[in-house]
């Protein structure tokens, strides 16, 4: 599955979390996803400890990732 758009799901709020863009309505952030897949949780564990997400929700916060990493600008 190729995930062309990640705005549906991807919110950033000033009012929640500082700012930091999270998952839908949640509290859970691109941060807190990026994080437990990098301690090796696969997506499986994921929606299983957070029921509140999907594969599709960890495909954007992939997704979005990868686009801020691709737009960075270095001084």
């Amino acid at each position: 599955m190729v995930m062309n758009t990640f705005n549906d799901i991807i919110k950033i709020n000033p009012d929640k979390r500082f700012g930091k863009p999270c998952v839908r309505d949640t509290r859970i952030t691109v941060y807190d996803v990026l994080g437990w897949l990098s301690a090796g949780m696969t997506y499986d564990e994921i929606t299983t400890n957070f029921p509140e997400l999907t594969h599709q929700d960890i495909f954007a916060c992939l997704a979005f990732a990868a686009q801020r990493e691709h737009t960075l600008q270095f001084a």
